[in-house]
């Protein structure tokens, strides 16, 4: 029985190594009011436990994106998720007061989930839908991504060593994706690129599969195509990387 339990020991050892660089999360989850002249909305994303710089930019983070996507009335100088909602709500009441013949219900998602973890980088996602009339709402994804070393939050350009190389090289592979010949314009099949010149996304983050290029709709096609998605498996982009995901 002892090499038996000394080898259930070992495995214990090693899961536990393995696993405690990993932050914890808790949900983080908030509802508008629920009454008939209320907007639906519902809030959730993971909220880092632990009490560290890292933590509490991640919490910051989320915290300022879901402010900036519900953030309806100019009046309300809203600084917590709360606040948000209740500016969201606001702004649809004065919308309805306005014009109470023609107001449909407003609604607003956020959902947030950590997608990519290693002992460096970690990626928030976050997942947001929004009504407030029309013929359709609008759905977009944000990606947050974190030097857990540093402890701050990282901007595109610092995910890279020569951003510059990387467009170039990201360029030949979304034309690959969409067809589009390499002696043709960006815009030769339809796309809707600034200038007719290709360009990064405001989205890129790191995933389970590889780095992931990510035009919400309107970015750069009509809302009809929905959002483009190009993603990198980290065999072919590492050389790009200022800090290396998964080989």
């Amino acid at each position: 029985m002892r090499p038996i339990f000394s080898f259930i020991c070992l495995f214990v050892l090693l899961v536990s190594c393995k696993n405690q660089d990993k932050l914890t999360f808790e949900p983080f989850i908030l509802h508008g009011d629920a009454c008939a002249d209320c907007p639906e909305v519902s809030v959730s994303y993971p909220k880092a436990l632990e009490n560290t710089k890292l933590a509490s930019t991640i919490n910051t983070a989320l915290e300022e994106e879901t402010i900036s996507i519900l953030n309806f009335d100019e009046d309300i100088a809203a600084s917590t998720p709360e606040e948000a909602i209740k500016s969201f709500k606001n702004g649809y009441l004065e919308l309805k007061r306005l014009y109470s013949d023609e107001t449909i219900g407003w609604e607003a998602k956020i959902e947030g989930k950590v997608i990519y973890e290693d002992n460096a980088l970690l990626t928030v996602e976050l997942d947001s839908y929004i009504f407030t009339g029309g013929a359709h709402g609008y759905s977009s994804k944000q990606f947050l991504n974190f030097d857990k070393t540093k402890g701050k939050e990282l901007e595109n350009r610092q995910l890279f060593i020569n951003q510059d190389e990387f467009e170039r090289f990201a360029e030949i592979k979304f034309r690959e994706q969409e067809k589009i010949p390499m002696d043709k314009p960006i815009n030769h099949t339809g796309f809707m690129f600034e200038k007719d010149s290709f360009y990064l996304p405001e989205n890129i983050g790191f995933t389970e599969k590889g780095i992931q290029l990510r035009y919400n709709p309107y970015e750069v096609a009509s809302y009809a195509d929905g959002p483009l998605e190009l993603t990198l498996p980290y065999e072919e982009v590492k050389k790009f990387l200022a800090r290396r995901g998964k080989s």
